[in-house]
């Protein structure tokens, strides 16, 4: 058995795979190929319809919010985002904790002015800013609750009267939020949602409609939401296996359950981290990811040594981000808690071997 660590396009549950691929072959019993099916049958129709009202089930959406699918990722939102919350003479309000963050807030100078509330920069996003002060004239505040390279979690929401904008991209679907504490929720799915090509987004409809600004039909929320996610072809593909793996997630008992087992996860993995002498964390204790687990070797030198130990015992995708070194172990929901272990055992015999 392989173990999947890496930081995304994400692991996905077995059974999904398997459902995935006979959809292929032939979907629903139409005699016709998932990919090959047009976006405008009632059966695919049905499709979009459903992986709507899961994500509205298992996050509890309130009245008075859209659940819209797009195409583009994360990235897109960066510049979409502003185009329609940000006039010209307005300031938004951003909080930096890392790549995702600043290319965020790069995008949005675009369109107005950008004020940074805090940053984390200064030792290298390690930690997540406290005490956040956001000026209450400001458009609206902008986060990103996890950051997969350096392996912070930010799981209060700061508070604040402005409209709240989060990245989810890297932790949505793996714990319990409220979702009316936010004004606009964004994600890659790619992460817990489902494989890459569609983007969600969670939309309190009140908040759209108030620039003076022409924006373009594809990237006008408005739009996209009076479109049911289809005001263009839509990825067919990988919307169908998000719904097959939103299912699979309600299956298990929705989103409370899924954090206890990504809570489960990531402290047994931090506790070894924390008692092996070979090895450290990178983050503060206190804002550690149960997402993205960053941690390097005392000793440099072992690290390739490791990396290949770990190789042999089927684990992959640890090697981490350019910008931090050492390791990352991405433990999204697909991930099974007895890879963790498999891990760990691998970090035990290797700090047996280097007594």
């Amino acid at each position: 058995m392989i173990h999947n660590f890496g930081a995304g396009p994400c692991i996905l549950p077995q059974e999904v795979f398997k459902q995935a691929s006979q959809a292929v072959l032939e979907f629903n019993g139409t005699g016709l190929s998932i990919l090959e099916i047009s976006h405008r049958t009632p059966e695919f129709e049905a499709v979009v319809d459903e992986t709507v009202r899961l994500i509205k089930e298992l996050l509890n959406v309130p009245e008075g919010y859209s659940v819209v699918l797009l195409q583009g990722g994360a990235s897109l939102q960066f510049s979409m985002v502003p185009m329609n919350l940000l006039g010209e003479n307005q300031t938004a309000a951003y909080l930096d904790t890392g790549v995702w963050a600043s290319k965020a807030l790069k995008e949005a100078k675009i369109f107005g002015s950008v004020n940074i509330v805090a940053s984390s920069k200064d030792q290298n996003y390690t930690y997540i800013p406290k005490d956040i002060v956001i000026p209450e004239d400001s458009a609206y505040f902008h986060f990103t609750s996890n950051n997969t390279i350096y392996g912070t979690e930010l799981l209060e929401v700061p508070k604040t009267k402005v409209p709240v904008v989060c990245d989810m991209s890297s932790d949505i679907l793996s714990r319990v939020i409220n979702v009316a504490d936010f004004d606009l929720i964004y994600a890659g799915a790619q992460k817990n949602m489902g494989p890459a090509g569609v983007t969600v987004a969670i939309v309190k409809d009140s908040i759209l409609g108030k620039i003076d600004r022409k924006i373009p039909s594809m990237l006008d929320y408005k739009v996209q939401i009076d479109g049911g996610s289809m005001y263009n072809t839509p990825p067919v593909f990988a919307i169908y296996v998000s719904m097959l793996n939103l299912r699979w997630l309600k299956s298990k008992g929705g989103v409370a359950e899924i954090e206890k087992e990504n809570i489960s996860k990531s402290e047994a993995l931090y506790k070894e981290i924390d008692r092996n002498p070979l090895f450290k964390g990178t983050c503060r204790p206190e804002d550690r990811s149960r997402m993205n687990v960053c941690f390097v070797m005392e000793n440099p030198e072992l690290e390739k040594p490791f990396l290949k130990f770990a190789e042999d015992r089927d684990i992959i995708g640890i090697k981490g981000h350019r910008s931090v070194g050492g390791f990352r172990a991405s433990m999204y929901n697909g991930l099974p808690i007895t890879s963790v272990h498999v891990l760990i055992d691998a970090m035990q015999d290797f700090a047996e071997k280097h007594r």
